[in-house]
């Protein structure tokens, strides 16, 4: 991935800003088909101490309802325009790549 911004330091997330990591999925929420298409995973640094605890991200991708490959567990480089909507560090339709699982 191109350097497009500083690499994330998940004990240490900005406010705002572009930003590029590797992290883990570790949920995802799917909204009900009465609700506007959008689908939103959190990620976390893959070697959190204390995983699922930890600081995370809400990636969220609007007009999906799903993104194949993308579930708990999953491995994921991500790129996008970091903000913190009602505090919370978000990046809108971030730039992702899914990463080999290791045995």
């Amino acid at each position: 991935m191109a350097d497009r911004g500083t690499s994330l330091d998940f004990s240490r997330i900005p406010d705002r800003g572009v930003v590029q990591g590797e992290g883990v999925i570790r949920s995802v929420t799917f909204v009900p088909p009465s609700q506007p298409p959008s689908f939103s995973a959190m990620i976390e640094s893959p070697d959190a101490e204390r995983p699922g605890r930890g600081p995370a991200i809400r990636l969220f991708w609007l007009g999906r309802r799903r993104i194949r490959g993308i579930e708990a567990g999953t491995p994921l480089r991500f790129s996008g325009m970091l903000s913190t909507p009602h505090g919370e560090p978000t990046i809108y339709n971030p730039r992702y790549e899914i990463l080999a699982k290791e045995d």
